[in-house]
């Protein structure tokens, strides 16, 4: 069903003439009946499909009466689908009846969101402008669960199963003793790949360059020159950041042989990401943005393309790389840091190779082939078989003599004619034990560890020793083995071969797995839950990167392409495109797993936190540009000049550890002019917040409507108001991606402008407030009393003690909710092994946060929001509440900003206690991209039952659902019934023995921003409760959509000479459905170096949502199409010349279109190679 059109839009102001009146009571006539219509069209519509999956259903043509058992099963089932179909028809003839009300009421209303009633203060009318939430019936089916697509292992079922009990296994002494029979082999010989490999980390002990000067440059050169002497030896390689600055470092001729070496196959490059991507905190846009970063460049300078995904060294495992990697056409991939009881678990069952399915599929096109290394690390002693003592003597680099030796204390030996049999045999007999296993008789066995291969000595001692063994093994028929060196990919193939099947396909009786793989232990109790929030700040920082980089790269792309049309892009600043390739791999480089982790040094947090900075200055530079020339109403007017830009951003920091601070627009008589761009796909209606000089302060649209404004104060402690600057805020409603002018104008005369009130809670506190007109401030001296702030939807109560948040009553609840917001410190353990930057390792449940002092309580209250900040020693809070309707209005804003560089081993979490009866479940994000069930284990210590959250987690019971969506990546749980539980910051002063060799000192005065939702579940959710798989709604998509792309403000510059004459710019000419993201619009690079090519890579994801939450108007034009997307014509002003969908990463081109309509299926992430004229 296609949304019905909006009505006027409007800017806000006067109510019109009683002729303008009339017209549009004839307007609201056609609307009633069109609506009417539809309610009848929708009605008629949703039965006959009901009617329709009823009667087609093959299973239920039985001729007889009686049923068999399975058809009543299936019967039962139809039924079921038959009351969610009977559900959601209610509910979207619901809205439209909503929508036909909302349009009766706001005749001859005003055209803004909110009327002067001129007594000073603004009336919320409703608007009229009409919005409906349009969702399809079938657009529902996917969150009803998933029942005929069974897993053999689904990693929740696999916990409950297993006893962590951490048995000794003697050799293998976190798994158990192997035997086999001599004779195993004898009709079909064991077959060995031997893998040699090095693990760079792109920073951790050293920065990014210091590690390429020492070491990584060496290991490159060594590998050119010593591959070339045998065309039997092999190499893999994964971090495309650290080979394409070695690239840049060689001339033609070996860049030649490299080439030579990768088509041949002794090069193989693995990932072929930018860097291996953390998989906790990473979200998903820069966990694919890193990943083209890598293809793209392997592409244009190697000419080939990985086969095999490598990821050794990331703490734990996300079914998002999985899908990632299978969208990419990966046709396989390798996993290591599992926990010990798992890995234990799937070698006893010879599940440790796996089909990796999505939780949410419905038909196994996510399934991807999945190897895990069963024992305990990556390095030599732990990948030739069971036992490190002996697998240490073949890691040549430690033959006695050099820099490192076995910690068992029997060193390796050369091999030399005399012992080649007996070391063979040694060695046969542990590759033999690993084998036994998998399922297969190929085995896979890495020799490398970080950094290897760094000089031309080990080389020579690897390789020439093992070739020795390998002529020994495989001359000597009786062993039954061939073993040789390989790739991964050889080795992947091996195992297709021997199954005679294609490569990425199902091999017979392998199992089909879904879920992930946190949280890793990698042995006792030490669980690495603590990076999940460790070094906070840049976490945050990361996300505010990623949403600068992809409106950069979107109005980028649409402003060149204009350019381009006009006849002016040679005027467009070149320097751009360099800009935003060098944000890419400066932000593909934080995913790196020791950096967005916080698990680095401190010298290299400064190195990563300097590149971010610095790319964040340059893509704020970037989106000015393309600004500029987008709002330009003639294109002839444009001139770039670096010295004196038009547009600057209405934030800045000082340097890459400060939080923004707000620049102060300067107001005068004649109008400043503010540029705000949504970086949404949809409309929003918005309260837009920028600093001025004055309270007296007209805001209008570029045509002259008068916009809704309040005037609050602006503090610079929690009781001293800053004289002479003012928060200024109004409201819009801004087109989805658009760029919208505003002018301010100081107006002395002007009095819609409504004040805030504020009034200020001392509990009895010794300070001095200080009052400044035009304010009215009340002070509380020693009062208690509870108090709230409330909305058109809701009304949030504090706890007039604490200042913090009690409970929230819904307008159509007569109870309220509780709420119940908390502060909680965390220690360390006294005793043995302490947490660090990796490790959580609590003394216990969280204690209560008591300060010494009562806090200080600042409530302001305002026509279009309020909001409650509560000053406590070590935080504050910020809970705001906007008054408007649809997404901005329903959810609470809280900011907690944290400081706590004077605690010594504590951690500070957040609670929210509340009445929702979810029992010991919870569900997290996993990288912003899909939503995992989790249970609170009892048998599981503490820290074991913490999990990361990207974006969201939320608590859930038959009737209300509570979110958390977060604008940075933590740690979170819910360790008792009804609760929610978020780690704030760490900080911490001891190693935890992982291998940093420091503590987490070096804190920052941080930003934690979150959005919580409140929702109502209908009743028939009970089904799909049962499911491992569960979804957001779209309410909450699009809030944690306008949590993570903030608005952004530009001031126009003032300058001596006028504004050239500029206008609100609106890219889209069609609505995109509400359950599409456009993740990136990114131009792509011409065949000249760091230079913008004329095609693009469009992006798109359509997200999974659940119907079964209360759909609430979203405050815009909202639809669902069956994911059908016509990508034609969507570009105002520019037509789309090609589309061709490819792979994820753009390597392959898959069919391409006849028309242009784009169909995707729920959850689906596809990439198309386009070009605009």
């Amino acid at each position: 069903m296609r949304p019905l059109r909006p009505g006027p839009r409007g800017g806000g102001g006067g109510g019109g003439s009683a002729g303008s009146r009339d017209t549009r009571r004839m307007k609201l006539k056609k609307q009633v009946t069109v609506c009417g219509g539809a309610i009848f069209c929708v009605a008629v519509f949703s039965l006959y499909l009901m009617l329709d999956r009823v009667q087609h259903e093959p299973e239920r043509r039985q001729s007889g009466v009686s049923f068999p058992r399975s058809q009543i099963s299936v019967l039962q089932n139809r039924i079921e689908q038959l009351e969610q179909l009977l559900e959601e028809n209610h509910q979207i003839i619901s809205h439209i009846k909503d929508s036909v009300l909302e349009l009766t009421e706001n005749a001859g209303g005003f055209a803004g969101l909110l009327a002067y009633q001129g007594n000073g203060s603004w009336a919320f009318p409703g608007g009229n402008h009409p919005t409906f939430l349009t969702v399809l019936p079938q657009d529902c089916q996917l969150a009803l669960g998933n029942k005929g697509q069974q897993t053999d292992l689904q990693m929740l079922d696999v916990y409950s199963l297993l006893k962590f009990d951490n048995v000794d296994g003697g050799a293998w002494k976190q798994g158990f003793e192997i035997t086999y029979d001599a004779h195993e082999w004898d009709n079909d010989p064991l077959q060995v790949y031997v893998v040699p490999h090095s693990h760079n980390d792109p920073g951790w002990i050293k920065t990014f360059d210091k590690y390429y000067q020492d070491q990584t440059q060496h290991i490159l050169n060594n590998m050119l020159l010593k591959l070339q002497e045998d065309p039997k030896r092999r190499f893999i390689w994964a971090e495309i950041s650290f080979f394409s600055k070695w690239w840049d470092n060689i001339d033609t001729q070996k860049r030649a042989a490299v080439r030579r070496l990768a088509a041949n196959g002794q090069l193989e490059f693995v990932t072929g990401g930018w860097v291996m991507t953390d998989e906790a905190n990473a979200h998903y846009f820069a966990m694919i943005d890193q990943l083209i970063e890598g293809h793209q460049w392997m592409e244009k300078n190697i000419g080939v393309i990985p086969k095999s995904g490598w990821a050794i060294d990331p703490f734990g495992h996300s079914s998002t790389m999985s899908y990632l990697l299978k969208r990419a056409n990966l046709t396989s991939m390798l996993i290591q840091r599992v926990h010990y009881s798992i890995k234990k678990h799937f070698s006893a069952t010879k599940n440790l190779e796996f089909m990796w399915r999505q939780t949410w599929d419905t038909d196994s096109s996510t399934d991807i082939f999945c190897h895990l290394m069963p024992f305990y690390s990556y390095d030599v002693p732990h990948t030739c078989g069971p036992d490190p003592k002996i697998c240490c003597q073949f890691d040549f680099r430690r033959l006695p003599g050099g820099r490192i030796s076995c910690p068992w204390k029997i060193p390796p030996k050369p091999i030399t004619n005399i012992n080649v049999a007996e070391r063979a045999n040694l060695l046969l007999d542990q590759y033999r034990k690993k084998s036994k296993l998998f399922k297969s008789k190929v085995v896979l066995i890495p020799v490398g560890d970080d950094f290897r291969y760094d000089n031309a000595l080990e080389w020579d001692q690897q390789f020439q020793n093992y070739a020795k063994l390998f002529d020994y093994m495989n001359s000597h028929p009786e062993l039954h083995v061939q073993v040789q060196f390989g790739t991964l990919s050889e080795y992947f193939d091996a195992v297709y071969k021997k199954y005679g099947v294609s490569p990425g396909s199902k091999p017979p009786s392998y199992p089909i797995l879904s879920g992930d793989f946190f949280t890793y232990a990698d042995r006792e109790d030490h669980y690495w839950s603590g990076y999940f929030t460790s070094r906070p700040f840049y976490k945050n920082l990361d996300r505010v990167l990623e949403s600068h980089l992809r409106a950069a790269e979107i109005l980028y792309s649409l402003a060149l392409n204009h350019a381009r049309r006009f006849g002016a892009d040679s005027k467009y600043p070149v320097s751009d495109y360099s800009s935003l390739t060098e944000a890419r791999r400066n932000i593909g480089l934080f995913q790196h797993h020791d950096a967005i982790t916080g698990t680095s040094k401190e010298v290299v947090v400064v190195d990563y936190g300097i590149r971010l900075f610095h790319s964040l200055m340059n893509l704020k530079r970037v989106i000015i540009n393309a600004a500029h020339f987008l709002i330009l109403r003639d294109k002839r007017d444009y001139k770039y000049d670096q010295s004196s830009l038009l547009l600057h951003m209405d934030d800045k920091r000082q340097n890459h550890d400060t939080l923004p601070e707000k620049v102060v627009i300067k107001l005068e008589s004649l109008p400043r002019y503010v540029v705000v761009f949504n970086p949404v796909e949809q409309e929003r209606p918005c309260v837009i917040s920028v600093l001025a000089t004055s309270p007296q302060v007209r805001v209008t649209l570029i045509d002259g409507n008068i916009l809704p404004t309040q005037v609050s104060a602006v503090w610079k402690s929690p009781t001293d108001m800053v004289t002479d600057i003012y928060q200024i805020s109004f409201v819009s409603r801004l087109s989805a991606l658009s760029l919208a002018v505003f002018q301010l104008t100081e107006s002395f005369n002007y009095r819609a402008t409504v004040k805030s009130n504020v009034v200020i809670y001392l509990r009895n506190r010794d300070v001095t407030v200080s009052k400044k007109e035009p304010f009215s401030v009340k002070i509380l001296e020693s009062s208690t009393d509870d108090f709230f702030i409330e909305n058109q939807h809701m009304q949030v109560w504090f706890n007039g003690v604490t200042g913090l948040m009690e409970t929230i009553k819904r307008k159509d609840d007569q109870q309220k909710q509780k709420v119940r917001m908390e502060f909680m410190w965390y220690g360390t353990r006294s005793f043995k092994d302490k947490s660090g930057a990796y490790l959580f390792l609590p003394d216990g449940e969280a204690k209560a946060y008591v300060s010494k002092q009562a806090a200080i309580t600042r409530i302001t209250k305002g026509p279009l929001f309020s909001e409650v900040v509560t000053f406590y020693q070590h935080f504050h809070q910020i809970v705001r509440l906007y008054n408007l309707p649809g997404v901005e209005g329903l959810s609470l804003d809280v900011s907690v900003v944290v400081d706590i560089h004077d605690q010594i081993n504590r951690e500070l979490a957040m609670r929210l206690s509340t009445n929702i009866e979810s029992g010991d479940t919870f569900y997290t994000d996993l990288n912003g991209f899909q939503i995992q069930a989790r249970k609170y284990f009892q048998k599981l210590p503490l820290q074991a039952n913490f999990y990361p959250m990207s974006t969201m987690a939320y608590i859930q019971d038959d009737r209300f659902r509570l979110t958390l969506h977060a604008a940075q990546s933590l740690g979170v749980s819910s360790i008792h019934n009804g609760e929610l539980e978020v780690i704030l910051d760490r900080r911490l002063m001891q190693d935890d023995n992982r291998g940093l060799g420091q503590g987490l000192k070096d804190n920052k005065v941080t930003c934690n921003r979150f959005r919580i939702l409140l929702e109502k579940r209908s009743a028939s959710n009970k089904v799909q409760d049962s499911q491992p798989v569960s979804f957001p709604s779209l309410l909450s998509h699009m809030t944690l959509m306008h949590l993570n792309h903030e608005v952004l403000a530009m001031p126009v510059t003032p300058r001596p000479q006028t504004v050239p004459p500029i206008r609100s710019w609106r890219p889209l000419a069609a609505p995109i459905p509400c359950d599409f993201h456009m993740l990136n619009m990114r131009t792509l690079q011409s065949e000249v170096i760091s230079a913008p090519g004329l095609e693009l890579a469009l992006i798109l994801h359509r997200k999974g949502f659940d119907c079964g939450l209360e759909a609430k108007n979203l405050g815009f034009n909202c639809s669902t199409t069956q994911g059908k997307l016509s990508l034609e014509g969507l570009f105002q002003g520019l037509d789309i010349q090609s589309v061709q969908p490819v792979s994820l990463s753009l390597l392959y081109p898959t069919e391409p279109f006849n028309n242009s309509f784009v169909s995707m299926r729920p959850m689906e992430i596809s990439t198309f190679r386009i070009r605009l004229v």
